[in-house]
């Protein structure tokens, strides 16, 4: 039993360390460069870039982001509607691996202070070599919070723009002209910081996900963790008749 628990010990120390001080792994995210080829004509005949920032570990590909590519490809129909030409790039905040959601779980208890940043710098630079382009960054829930981090860092820049879809409750979104923040008007536990609410969803969580790999359901764990009011529908009055006020007033 003494081996048992010093074992334990050591394993909880030696994780708090690498957690305290293990390497940073940060996600290139190389698309952001690959935009000044001039060359490629999705560049050449774009007018606005759509930066998508999934909820979670903000890893998940567009493709597979079923709760929030809706959302952007509604944003995309709108402007198509209005003749504009755009075009989304993914913002991977975290790298599929564990010494990558290490650096990820850091970086979320630091309200994204890191990869803020790098967005910012990113999303300046494609304003310094694109003047002709606008630039609206997108999020939902975590990615939400990392478009509030990122917005405050560039408030000035005229050609960034951002919508930000249930940020949660701990953040303190600044506020801009050039930002929409959506809540379902008040329904989003999470955004509205329901304790008790959240504290039950997340206590059923686990259950759910046992269930679905019983079944052979491909669920991943913060998909089993459904908040009430947290799921936003393009259709919905609460969503895309405010994005698309909000798009118009800004590109229209």
């Amino acid at each position: 039993m003494k081996k048992i628990k010093y074992f334990i010990i050591v394993l909880v120390i030696s994780g708090g360390l690498f957690f305290l001080f293990g390497p940073e792994i940060i996600p290139e995210n190389l698309q952001f460069q690959e935009l000044l080829d001039y060359s490629l004509p999705t560049v050449q005949s774009c007018d606005v870039i759509i930066v998508f920032n999934s909820g979670g570990w903000g890893n998940t590909p567009l493709e597979k982001a079923k709760d929030f590519a809706p959302i952007i490809e509604g944003i995309q129909a709108t402007l198509g509607d209005w003749g504009y030409n755009s075009l989304v790039i993914p913002y991977i905040r975290t790298e599929n691996t564990l010494s990558g959601k290490i650096t990820g779980a850091k970086d979320f208890l630091s309200s994204f202070k890191s990869s803020s940043e790098i967005l910012a710098e990113k999303v300046e630079f494609l304003t310094e070599n694109l003047p002709d382009k606008k630039i609206l960054i997108a999020g939902l829930s975590n990615g939400g919070t990392l478009v509030n981090e990122t917005i405050e860092k560039i408030s000035e820049n005229s050609q960034i723009y951002g919508i930000e879809v249930g940020t949660p409750f701990w953040v303190e979104t600044f506020e801009s002209e050039n930002v929409l923040q959506l809540n379902n008007e008040g329904k989003d536990s999470l955004s509205g910081g329901e304790i008790k609410t959240l504290i039950f969803s997340l206590a059923k969580a686990p259950f759910k996900w046992i269930l679905a790999e019983i079944n052979g359901e491909d669920l991943a764990f913060s998909q089993a963790i459904q908040v009430p009011g947290h799921e936003y529908c393009w259709f919905s009055s609460e969503v895309g008749p405010q994005i698309v006020t909000f798009l118009e007033d800004k590109f229209h």
